[in-house]
């Protein structure tokens, strides 16, 4: 055995799109989600966990936004209905993709039966699986706010970072330690936001490591502390591209269920619409496979399940060879020993890649006889010899490093925005309030301004994809914040039913506090 260990980290994270308006593409989001990852990812931990030869490990963050969607009774009520919808689509496949059809039919089925069996609660199947020692569950900011561009109005951070804390206590039992931060992005100065929040480890991208000063003696194979005393731990870009990258990882493999052809572009609009579903659109129901890197969507073969689960295999014994090769050559080099960090969006294992959750299933299987033991970020750090102290890097997982995929012409505009209602905000909060009504408004309008914070508008603005949405999104939060905010004060006014209905429908953080926007003592 390799001396040493991997550590597998998954990000799970969605945007807050809560919808109960059936057919819409916001629970599509949702619900796809559900079906494809987090379902899937839960039933392969339990069962790997029940295996007394294994020891599955697993850290993963669990975002505030993300915890709020799998705790929403509305949507839980309307998942088994939009199952059933799939089901009856399903139904319609060409009878040359019979096998395939009848395969996913099985997974719909079993996802049905496990969500009753269940009751729709996921949250506490992820705490047991914490309390048996196979995750170890991290936050991250409470609406995946791009922190280094909210670092201008320091108390936006202070507010992202104790909101998520708060509720992530609330929802799951118990405080948490580590954080994913979003897109991986730290600014100089983080780390003491980060301990004031009683956080204490966090993941960055290699740059964040490679460039810390002084340079880190182990590079990017150990944790080191910062100043303020956070332990920052670094991604091992050659445990993640096998995985990650469609062109030359594993998720390309010609046997895999191919991602873009979907069975929502190729069935008529008419018939989409006779079972409620108002246009073409993804609808999870994939039945073809990749067939060749280079090959057109209509060239696509239909998929082979059995195949695919044979591969799945195959790869996954490859990675552990790779791991193994680069534990052995690192650990002749290294006076402690090594750690690989291997962080993924979740959604990569089981949407992007429909057998990830199964790959991940087979690391735990095989993980003990190629050698490669798999631990917690959280285990990693009992016992170790002491953490080098370095200043870590400003950095993101962008490429290169930076933060231009969050800063450019697409979305700069946002920027300004944030810091202006944030400045507003915290001189709101300083005021103070003049009765309950007013802590109520103010409270609400505390929710649209972290929910315009999220880094998700920026990215889809720069992405080019649903940029319409994006943009919805970011106005609404704003112009409910600034009509909220005007309310306050002797002038101030506004109607009851538009409130009640703003609340109802951005309902997350149940115990916001408005005061997190306070400023600072001198010296603080």
């Amino acid at each position: 055995m390799a001396a040493g260990a991997l550590a597998l980290v998954l990000h799970a994270h969605l945007p807050y799109v809560r919808s109960s308006e059936p057919g819409s593409l916001e629970q599509d989001w949702y619900y796809q989600a559900l079906l494809e990852c987090y379902l899937p990812l839960l039933d392969r931990l339990e069962a790997s966990a029940a295996d007394p030869h294994q020891a599955p490990k697993l850290s993963i963050g669990l975002s505030p936004t993300l915890l709020s969607l799998l705790s929403d009774p509305e949507l839980a009520q309307g998942f088994p209905a939009w199952l059933q919808q799939r089901q009856e689509l399903l139904a319609l496949a060409p009878p040359a993709f019979h096998n395939a059809a009848e395969h996913l039919q099985q997974h719909l089925s079993r996802s049905l039966s496990g969500w009753h069996e269940h009751r729709g609660q996921l949250l506490p199947r992820f705490r047991a699986l914490q309390e048996q020692g196979v995750l170890d569950l991290l936050t991250c900011a409470a609406t995946h706010g791009y922190l280094p561009l909210l670092r201008d109005v320091p108390e936006a951070v202070r507010a992202q970072l104790r909101t998520a804390v708060r509720e992530h206590q609330r929802l799951l039992g118990s405080p948490p330690l580590g954080i994913w931060l979003p897109e991986c992005a730290y600014y100089e100065g983080l780390d003491r936001e980060l301990v004031a929040a009683g956080l204490r480890y966090a993941v960055l991208d290699g740059h964040g490591l490679l460039h810390a000063r002084p340079r880190p003696r182990y590079g990017i194979y150990a944790p080191i502390c910062s100043p303020a005393g956070v332990a920052f731990f670094a991604r091992d870009s050659a445990a993640t591209l096998p995985v990650w990258s469609a062109r030359d990882g594993y998720p390309g493999d010609p046997l895999y269920r191919e991602f873009h052809r979907d069975l929502g572009w190729d069935l008529e609009e008419e018939t989409l619409q006779r079972r409620g579903i108002a246009d073409r659109r993804p609808l999870g129901l994939k039945l073809h496979r990749v067939s060749g890197r280079n090959s057109r969507l209509e060239d696509k073969r239909p998929y082979d399940p059995a195949a695919a689960a044979a591969r799945v295999e195959e790869h996954a014994a490859h990675y552990l060879a790779g791991r193994s090769r680069e534990l052995g050559g690192l650990s002749s080099a290294m006076e402690r020993e090594p750690l690989l960090v291997a962080p993924f969006d979740a959604e990569l294992f089981g949407h992007w890649w429909f057998e990830g959750p199964d790959f991940l299933a087979a690391l735990f299987r095989q993980s003990a006889a190629a050698g490669v033991p798999l631990t917690h970020l959280r285990d990693s750090l009992g016992g170790t010899p002491q953490l080098q102290l370095c200043q870590p890097s400003p950095s993101s997982w962008g490429q290169g490093g930076y933060h231009n995929y969050w800063l450019n012409e697409n979305n700069a505009w946002i920027i300004p925005e944030w810091h202006r209602a944030a400045a507003a905000m915290v001189a709101r909060v300083n005021r103070g309030v003049a009765s309950e009504e007013e802590r109520r408004r103010l409270t609400q309008a505390a929710r649209e301004l972290l929910l315009a914070q999220s880094s998700d508008w920026s990215f889809i603005l720069k992405a080019g994809t649903t940029t319409e949405l994006a943009r919805q999104r970011i106005h609404r939060h704003l112009d409910r914040f600034w009509r909220l905010l005007g309310s306050l004060g002797a002038e101030g006014s506004i109607d009851e039913a538009w409130l009640a209905a703003v609340e109802q429908e951005d309902r997350l953080f149940p115990i916001v506090n408005a005061a997190d926007w306070a400023s600072r003592p001198a010296g603080r």
